[in-house]
């Protein structure tokens, strides 16, 4: 059977796509219950489903009473699957700034940069050598004209400057805004820039002039009095997984993310007023489409009593939007990997299907050499955008990075991408149907089959633009802020996995270079060329370990 299973597979595969156009009484059904779906969870009434809400926990429940109608029964004994996550930088309430004996209020007069470290310095500046002292006071903004102008990189520039002061002996560093800037920064909790060791600080302009404007010339000098505390914001959220057990060695995942943006509290709306206008963002693409076609999906494979070469386990995500925290914290706490799952799907915006061009992207092809002919074969009714790559911008991803085959499916991005105009009206459902028939042929034809996809490794995205002579073979966790650099994953036969890192460690040093974050990492990865032999230092489970390593491309 071996031998012929291909051959099986894609014939299958390419019959059950003549009949996708036939719109049956089943179709009709699904359409009608696509529609409910939907407008529910893109309503006013679920206010965005931002991760951790009262709109998130309405979602949930509602999710979890549609498997409960259709009798599928929970995993593990549960719908809900609870998580916690660190979510950005936190202004603690024992910061204290006072200068010149004027307490200044935060984050209204100034706040510390997220880069800053958590320490207590107290010094008196002499007039006329400010920048030779403990303390640097320094302007922001070079001129007026750098000071309005709002593609001015103001992190970017503290953060270069805080390292050289750091060099020179400095303590701490004071920047402020003596110009009045009309693009004054902000407290930004998501700062990828890594932590250095003295305190930073902004002041803005009212109290620059309040604090040390008027006082800085005077003989008694300039009276720094910084306490400065940063601690780390945590949030929650639920995942829900109801699970079909057909007694396999083997499950398939299919999974979609049912979070979205709320109201854009947390800075990643594209609407032009994000930051002033209170609307909800519906999400009506992103995701309640996947989140409607999942529950579609897993009332088909509960229906056909055919499909029993796999288990099935159907997941909803929640905190996809702010980096797949949910995935991440599913795939971990489950201890998922090529062990027990055999493949996952997800399904993350596929209510857009243009009717002009019928484009669907599907993400993770070349993550297993079954898919290539298989996506192909059954997508005829689609002009097909094919991405080979893992990695992407969903939960796939985590699911990836611990050795499972992926397929991602995508209907494109659209102008209402994360705006409050992502609406259930817009959605084109007769579409979304097609695509769920074709994900429908997809798993049918895999579990006829009964031999579980391989696994292959594919090529990971550069870091931005940068290019480096040698990898270490791993995908960083970008979210990991703890100090260091986190492998989410590591790649069979590259330098990291030759030294016997694993996924979940955590490199603080390449030779003689310490790593605090991807920013030294990516510093660090430049100095050296292929074939240097040299020693990496990681924390495994709070232990600290130093494995000799070749450095090669």
């Amino acid at each position: 059977m071996a031998r012929h299973s291909a051959t099986y597979l894609f014939s299958f595969l390419f019959l059950a796509g003549l009949n996708a156009h036939a719109q049956s009484k089943a179709d009709k059904k699904t359409l009608a219950q696509l529609h409910t779906d939907i407008e529910y969870l893109a309503s006013d009434a679920l206010e965005g489903r931002r991760t951790g809400t009262a709109g998130e926990q309405k979602a949930a429940e509602y999710i979890e009473k549609r498997y409960q109608q259709m009798h599928i029964p929970p995993y593990k004994g549960g719908y809900f699957y609870p998580f916690r996550f660190t979510y950005g930088k936190a202004i603690e309430p024992d910061t204290r700034v006072n200068i010149n004996n004027v307490n200044l209020s935060t984050p209204a007069d100034c706040f510390p940069m997220p880069f800053s470290a958590s320490k207590h310095v107290a010094e008196t500046i002499l007039p006329d050598v400010l920048e030779q002292e403990s303390i640097w006071l320094v302007s922001l903004y070079a001129d007026a004209d750098e000071a309005n102008n709002p593609h001015f990189d103001w992190e970017k520039t503290t953060f270069d400057k805080c390292r050289e002061a750091a060099k020179q002996g400095a303590k701490a560093v004071v920047f402020y805004d003596n110009f009045g800037s009309r693009y004054e920064p902000e407290f930004n909790r998501h700062s990828e820039y890594e932590a250095v060791d003295i305190p930073v600080i902004f002041v803005s302009h009212k109290a620059y002039k309040k604090a040390i404007a008027d006082r800085s010339a005077g003989k008694q000098g300039i009276v720094v009095d910084l306490n400065i505390h940063l601690g780390k914001t945590e949030r929650s959220g639920n995942n829900l997984a109801a699970y079909i057990d057909n007694k396999a060695k083997y499950t398939v995942v299919l999974g979609a993310h049912y979070d979205h943006l709320g109201y854009g509290e947390d800075h990643n709306s594209l609407h032009a007023n994000a930051g002033k206008d209170h609307l909800v963002h519906h999400g009506a693409d992103d995701n309640a489409s996947g989140t409607a076609a999942l529950l579609e999906m897993a009332g088909r494979i509960k229906a056909n009593r055919k499909l029993k070469h796999f288990n099935y386990l159907f997941v909803n995500f929640s905190g996809e939007e702010l980096g797949l925290y949910g995935s991440k914290a599913f795939v971990k706490a489950e201890g998922l990997d090529s062990n027990k799952i055999a493949y996952m799907l997800n399904m993350d915006m596929v209510g857009r299907l243009n009717d002009s061009t019928h484009a669907l992207t599907i993400g993770g092809v070349g993550t297993s050499p079954t898919w290539a002919k298989a996506v192909e074969m059954a997508g005829s009714n689609f002009k097909l955008v094919i991405d080979s790559a893992g990695v992407g911008p969903s939960d796939h991803t985590s699911f990836y990075n611990a050795g499972i085959p992926v397929l991602f499916f995508f209907t494109g991005t659209h102008k209402d991408y994360h705006k409050p105009t992502d609406k259930a009206d817009l959605i084109n459902y007769n579409g979304e149907l097609l695509v769920l028939n074709y994900i429908d042929r997809i798993v049918a034809a895999v579990d006829k089959e009964g031999t579980r996809p391989a696994y292959r490794v594919t090529k990971q995205a550069t870091v931005g633009k940068t290019r480096f002579k040698v990898s270490l073979g791993i995908m960083p966790d970008y979210t990991f802020d703890g100090g260091g650099v986190r492998a989410d994953g590591v790649t069979e036969g590259r330098p990291a996995a030759k030294a016997g890192i694993k996924a979940g460690d955590i490199i603080t040093r390449l030779g003689e270079h310490k790593i605090q974050g991807m920013q030294s990492y990516m510093e660090t990865l430049g100095k050296f060329s292929p074939g240097q032999h040299t020693e990496v230092t990681i924390l495994r489970d709070g232990k600290e370990m130093t494995l000799p390593i070749e450095l090669n491309k």
